[in-house]
Parts: C-alpha cells; sequence; structure tokens
C-alpha cells in the first residue's frame, strides 16, 4: 500500500480503539540472541514516548529530538519526546504529554492522542508505552524551549518518508563478537535508529501493514 494514501482520517482509523499487540516488540526482534545478553528476571521499568505528527501545511511530519552529548544513557542518539511514567501520571498518555512539554515545551493544548502503538522492550530496561498524537503545527522548531540538559536539537522529518518500507534500512555491528542487526533510517544527517527506529517500523507495519517477508517482525 503506498505512503501517499496516509491522512489524519486513515491513521485515526487505524489507531483510535486499537489495543496494543499482545507481543511487545523489542530490540531482539532482528537479532533473536539478544535477549540472552540481558539479565535474567529483569524488571522492566514502565515509560511512555509521545509520537507527535505535526500537521504541517506542506504535509505530516513527525517531531523528534537528538539527545544531549551530556547523558549518560544513549547520549546524542534521536529518540521521541517521552520518559518513565511516574506515580503522579494517569497512565501512558499522560507521561508522554508530560515528557514532551518539559523535554521540548509542547504545549499539551496542542496535542491530539489517537492512540497507541505496540509496547517496546528495550535493553536498557524499560517497557515503553509509544502514544501517538496529531499536533497543531501553531509553532516552529525555533519556538519550542529545549530542556538543554536533554535535548540537543529538534527536528521533522516527513511521516511519508518514515512509514515507506523503502527507508526500514537494517545495518548491522559487532556486539561482544557477535552481530547486532538492527533498523536505521538515515534522513538528511540524522541517524535514526535503534528502539526509535524499531517503534516507527511498527507503525509503518500498523498502518500500512508489514512486507510479506517481514510478518511478525517490527
Amino acid at each position: 500500500m503506498p505512503t501517499s494514501i496516509l491522512s489524519r482520517s486513515y491513521i485515526e482509523d487505524r489507531l483510535i480503539s486499537r489495543q496494543p499487540d499482545s507481543t511487545a516488540r523489542s530490540d531482539a526482534d532482528l537479532t533473536p540472541y539478544w535477549n540472552d545478553l540481558l539479565p535474567k528476571n529483569r524488571v522492566l521499568r514502565p515509560a511512555a514516548v509521545l509520537v507527535p505528527v505535526v500537521e504541517r501545511t506542506s504535509g505530516l511530519s513527525v517531531l523528534l529530538t537528538e539527545r544531549s552529548a551530556d547523558l549518560p544513557d544513549h547520549p546524542g542518539q534521536v529518540a521521541f519526546p517521552g520518559g518513565r511514567i511516574d506515580d503522579t501520571d494517569h497512565g501512558p498518555e499522560a507521561a508522554a504529554l508530560r515528557e514532551a512539554e518539559e523535554e521540548v515545551g509542547l504545549n499539551p493544548d496542542w496535542t491530539q492522542l489517537v492512540g497507541r502503538l505496540d509496547h517496546y522492550h528495550t535493553g536498557t530496561g524499560f517497557h515503553i508505552t509509544p502514544v501517538v498524537g496529531f499536533v497543531d503545527p501553531v509553532f516552529t522548531l525555533d519556538d519550542l524551549e529545549l530542556e538543554q540538559a536533554e535535548v540537543a536539537k529538534v527536528f521533522e522529518v516527513p511521516l511519508s518518508f518514515l512509514m515507506d518500507p523503502a527507508n526500514h534500512e537494517k545495518h548491522a555491528i559487532d556486539y561482544k563478537g557477535r552481530e547486532r542487526i538492527y533498523y536505521a533510517m538515515p534522513y538528511q544527517g540524522h541517524y535514526i535508529w535503534g528502539a526509535t527506529a524499531g517503534m516507527l517500523v511498527n507503525m509503518s507495519h500498523i498502518l500500512l501493514g508489514a512486507p510479506s517477508n517481514e510478518s511478525g517482525v517490527a
């Protein structure tokens, strides 16, 4: 199915009232032995991210962040706004909106949430709930107030690019003498990879269907 059919109404029809798949996506989807390297009986920490789909006049885009180079975990990597779910949060949706406001100054009133992607487990021990929301384009990127300790910059990528299977590259690195395979979506000097790319591929599968040779993989 071509990405050109993507529209707000189509995405809403696919996501509203949708329940996440019972099997969470994870860093092991492309590298099955990955889970063997993780601590046994580990307790995953609940987290949520906002997948902010901005309704620009030029078309739908996704707002992404580049993490600060000074952070202890994943410095300099591309990510969605998000973080741990606090005890005071009323669920993943509230946490995603709160974190987006704290990290990049995205006013919750600008966002209308429409549904969830599948849960995602990371090697760093997080159980992530990705929440998709449409964002009113009442701001420019320069208007946003970034939490400089966490976010170095923000940028937008056309949704059509991110949803196109042709852009879902599979890259590999050597990890402790074994090959680790992961999704990557290089875009205009930005390297979108790992969990962020994995969640975007899952979104593509939900909206457009998985390619026949990748059924069940996200």
